[in-house]
């Protein structure tokens, strides 16, 4: 079965409790339902959305078996085998080996950290939002290591080039793509 973004957001509330982990799956389903409209997929974009939202399904629960268990908890949801190969290509290198194919997996693979960096970045500015966040302020706190630690710099700069795509571009459109959410405060 491939869930509709309402469906995947009910799975994913099955193993999520938390306010953060479930805002972060609304966030970055938001971002890549924006993406897959922006890049030419629109007919894909509740699947990108979907995809998005179920990423992180096994985060809260199991954080040291990150992408090992999502397979398990998705396929007891009867989800679609070819969305548990997206969902867990997001972890490519880190706690995956199964690599980012199709664009919208590489953009996943990309935008999922940098919209943890993007959201620090905003929260640290007078208007705490991305209204009026530029793309030099997200490269000042990327090149500071100590802010937002947890977000991975390498995994964002590769998710870049495996888009083909500059840093700036990819941050400039997951700026963009932020500010469209409704999630994101």
């Amino acid at each position: 079965m491939i869930p509709s973004p309402e469906m995947a957001y009910e799975i994913t509330k099955k193993y999520n409790k938390g306010e953060f982990h479930l805002s972060h799956a609304r966030i970055v389903g938001d971002v890549m339902e924006w993406y897959a409209k922006n890049l030419g997929f629109e007919d894909e974009a509740d699947y990108w959305k979907a995809v998005g939202i179920l990423h992180d399904i096994d985060f809260e629960l199991y954080p040291n078996e990150h992408c090992q268990k999502a397979p398990e908890l998705l396929r007891e949801n009867d989800v679609d085998e070819s969305m548990i190969h997206s969902v867990v290509s997001h972890g490519y290198g880190i706690c995956s080996d199964v690599k980012p194919e199709h664009t919208m997996e590489k953009v996943l693979f990309a935008a999922d950290e940098l919209t943890g960096l993007i959201g620090a970045v905003a929260i640290m500015r007078p208007s705490k939002s991305v209204d009026d966040l530029e793309v030099k302020s997200v490269k000042k706190k990327f090149k500071d290591k100590k802010f937002a630690a947890g977000c991975d710099r390498d995994v964002i700069t590769r998710g870049a080039e495996a888009l083909g795509w500059e840093l700036d571009e990819l941050i400039e459109k997951t700026i963009l793509a932020m500010r469209e959410s409704p999630n994101v405060q």
